[in-house]
């Protein structure tokens, strides 16, 4: 019986992740966009939690691009503009997500601010 998810995922011990909802920090570029992508693959519908919101010569990717990118893959995906060193940009992130989707079922914090 198949569980849904990839080889990978499932020799880690995954659990189906079809229909959760991941918040991800930092996920217009490296890391955080890749955890997006991986999260989507799973299923996972992703909140795309970050400050860029336009592309530039020097930092491709941003909120929306991304955002495309996993709806691309057959998930919804909810560009959010957040800054995590402002806690009332935190709090209405979550509020967002629980408005849009219902709950929050993982936290992937990637942002770093100085």
């Amino acid at each position: 019986m198949s569980t849904g998810l990839s080889p990978n995922a499932a020799k880690l011990g995954f659990k189906d992740l079809k229909g959760r909802v991941a918040i991800i920090t930092g996920s217009t570029r490296g890391i955080g966009r890749e955890c997006a992508l991986a999260l989507a693959r799973q299923g996972c519908n992703i909140v795309v939690a970050a400050k860029s919101t336009t592309e530039t010569p020097n930092l491709p990717g941003s909120i929306y691009t991304v955002a495309s990118e996993l709806e691309a893959l057959g998930v919804q995906a909810l560009p959010f503009k957040l800054d995590v060193r402002d806690a009332d940009s935190c709090e209405a992130c979550v509020a967002k997500t629980v408005e849009v989707f219902g709950r929050v079922d993982i936290l992937v914090n990637n942002a770093s601010a100085l």
